[in-house]
């Protein structure tokens, strides 16, 4: 194992959010806050309880999902796919790193950033919703298992991607529909029952019930079903990874 490979890319992809903080970070937490103003304080404080629980302390962990899964594609497909645009991809392919390597650095990178930004926004919510943590062992699991497994999800994306367009069709037009979908600002029990049964075909359901259950103790879903379905995506993360190295797919400007 090259340690020292992954080590370097894992630092220079670091590096890379450091230089932009204000972009990388700084950002996403402002756009997640003005949601706790808006609906936390603002909308939250005209609407009942939830299961027992505030609407605003209610769609906290919709909110760092959200986040989460967005930024850890995004982090994850810009980092492999700008030394592929740019060319640079030359010097990592001709490094004695393997494809294992190569991935470890760049999706450990980008999960870093991802629940470095989860922590942050949960820090921040507390200064407009009072919440607690029931389970905070199994929310930091969830954390990090969907930070690592949207992270190998973007690092397919960028791989796959041969253009800026493609890199966004399908955090935009898939994930985050999903996510809005999904249970983010509502519980799915309040949806009619034909509703409830088409919205557990979606997978970003399993996730934020299992991790609002780690806050609240309450969920839509079972919380061993919700930390399966995050465990079986994380497997067809790391198939699709192992496949496209393993069908001779290079990775080539």
């Amino acid at each position: 194992m090259n340690w020292y490979g992954i080590r370097a890319i894992y630092k220079f992809e670091m590096a890379r959010t450091w230089r932009t903080l204000m972009q990388s970070i700084a950002s996403p937490v402002l756009s997640t806050s003005l949601y706790f103003i808006v609906f936390g304080a603002a909308i939250g404080s005209r609407m009942g309880d939830i299961e027992g629980v505030s609407y605003g302390a209610f769609i906290i962990p919709g909110l760092i999902m959200l986040s989460l899964l967005s930024e850890s594609i995004s982090n994850a497909s810009f980092g492999i796919f700008f030394p592929k645009f740019s060319g640079t991809i030359y010097e990592i392919l001709s490094a004695p790193v393997s494809a294992f390597e190569i991935v470890a650095g760049y999706v450990g990178a980008a999960a870093t950033k991802s629940a470095i930004l989860g922590v942050l926004i949960l820090i921040t919510a507390r200064f407009f919703v009072d919440y607690q943590i029931l389970h905070p062992f199994w929310m930091l699991g969830f954390l990090l298992l969907t930070s690592v497994t949207f992270s190998m999800f973007g690092f397919i994306i960028g791989v796959w991607a041969d253009d800026f367009q493609k890199l966004q069709v399908i955090p935009l037009m898939v994930i985050t529909p999903l996510t809005f979908l999904g249970g983010a600002f509502y519980s799915i029990n309040m949806l009619p029952e034909l509703w409830q049964k088409i919205t557990l075909f979606n997978p970003v359901v399993y996730l934020i019930s299992g991790f609002r259950w780690a806050f609240y103790g309450v969920s839509d879903v079972n919380v061993v079903v919700s930390l399966g379905m995050t465990l079986l995506f994380m497997l067809l993360c790391m198939t699709g990874i192992w496949w496209i190295f393993r069908s001779g797919y290079r990775i080539k400007p």
